[in-house]
């Protein structure tokens, strides 16, 4: 029984090319190594002495910069191809972070937050269209799952080793380790990935492409990337005000702060690929999964509301995690669905700017309500209601969706 279990279990990973396994690897690379985002609000308030309202504008800053970066990405990939724009992204955001380092005014951060990320993430967008050039049509969601499980097995390692080496070198060395490992990450790409702009599979039945004239007409995407947006800014609440309210609140270090995140990193590393994989094969409909997992997340943050109990942040990472392991790699899956052929750059880099407007919201917001209206306890309720409001959008996207096949 157990060994058959066990080669169910692996039966989950096969039939990806060789293109597909080497893009995991890099991005278990540079995931593992990006130390930095969940230490942000923390460096910035404790090493920079910045105020609460100041670390949510840089935080800001690095939202719009995200926005900025993810639309020229897609944009780009569709005109030049997505292989130029992958390398030219982490190549060039692995220098500028060894220079971040050297800025430490609050004007001078805005910007540089700002311009990192516009040459970081111009890499997302062309990295899910790569997806689709290098894997089959009938494993596309498998592959964006796959390449999620190296950017959580790195999370696992990543906040773990970044507390570490805070408590060890200091805040500056998570900017040279977030550098070194973009660039070796691409480097490793660029010799050992041929460049590709179009996919060798012909996806003639895809029942899932849906040819609208633009993407601006397409209702059900855009309501949808509302539960998106909104299951974004729950998320980022764990890189911005949680790591504070561990500290502030339970008097926890980087050290265990990053062994909360660790939790979630395997967890979803363990069991995500068969969730996905469960889902698949018994056809259950993608966009009521992605609404449950909306519901699971509003339930984490108000879980949040206990503060006289330090055992209710392991019980709220893990509905966290469940919630973000049936959002997000199926909310990937959706929005690439819907995109015509040789348009899934803009797709992409539309469904990728409502994360960067998450970044945006979640910081500024969570943290303008910390430090004016009412502190932690109100940030926490505002943020489960936001939830409800999601999952409300996911329902709506689901009568919509049902709409238009019958008019087909």
């Amino acid at each position: 029984m157990l060994k058959d279990a066990i080669l169910r279990y692996f039966d989950n990973y096969k039939g990806f090319s060789r293109e597909i396994w080497i893009l995991t690897l890099i991005t278990f690379i540079n995931r593992a190594g990006t130390m930095v985002l969940p230490f942000l609000s923390k460096y910035l308030k404790e090493d920079l002495n910045f105020t609460y309202s100041q670390v949510g504008w840089i935080m800001v800053c690095f939202g719009v910069g995200s926005m900025l970066g993810s639309w020229l990405g897609g944009k780009l990939s569709d005109k030049i191809g997505f292989y130029k724009i992958m390398v030219f992204s982490l190549f060039t955001s692995g220098l500028m972070f060894f220079g971040l380092q050297l800025i430490t005014s609050f004007e001078g951060l805005c910007f540089a937050m700002f311009a990192i990320m516009v040459v970081a993430d111009m890499f997302r967008p062309a990295m899910f269209v790569s997806l689709g050039a290098y894997a089959k049509p009938e494993n596309r969601t498998r592959a964006l799952t796959l390449v999620r499980l190296a950017i959580n097995l790195g999370f696992a390692a990543g906040p773990a080793l970044g507390g570490l080496i805070i408590m060890t070198i200091g805040y500056k060395g998570l900017f040279w380790a977030d550098g070194a490992t973009c660039i070796v990450a691409i480097l490793i790409f660029a010799f050992t990935v041929k460049e590709k702009t179009k996919s060798k599979y012909i996806d003639k039945k895809d029942p899932d492409n849906v040819l609208t004239h633009s993407v601006f007409k397409d209702k059900p995407f855009w309501v949808f990337l509302g539960t998106c947006l909104i299951t974004g800014i729950l998320f980022f609440q764990l890189f911005t005000t949680i790591p504070l309210y561990h500290k502030e609140q339970f008097n926890l270090t980087e050290f265990q702060t990053g062994l909360l995140l660790t939790l979630n990193g395997l967890l979803v590393f363990l069991l995500e690929m068969p969730i996905v994989s469960y889902i698949e094969r018994n056809k259950i409909n993608k966009i009521k999964v992605v609404t449950i997992g909306s519901l699971a997340m509003a339930i984490s943050l108000f879980l949040m509301l206990i503060n006289t109990w330090a055992g209710i942040l392991i019980i709220m990472m893990l509905f966290m995690t469940f919630a973000e392991m049936f959002a997000f790699p199926f909310s990937n899956s959706i929005a690439m669905s819907r995109a015509p052929k040789g348009h899934e750059g803009r797709y992409m880099a539309i469904y990728t700017m409502s994360f960067s407007l998450a970044h945006i919201l979640s910081a500024n917001t969570g943290m303008q309500i910390i430090e004016h209206f009412g502190g932690y306890q109100t940030n926490w309720f505002f943020m489960g209601i936001l939830g409800l409001i999601g999952t409300a959008l996911g329902y709506w996207t689901i009568k919509l969706v049902e709409a238009e096949k019958k008019m087909q």
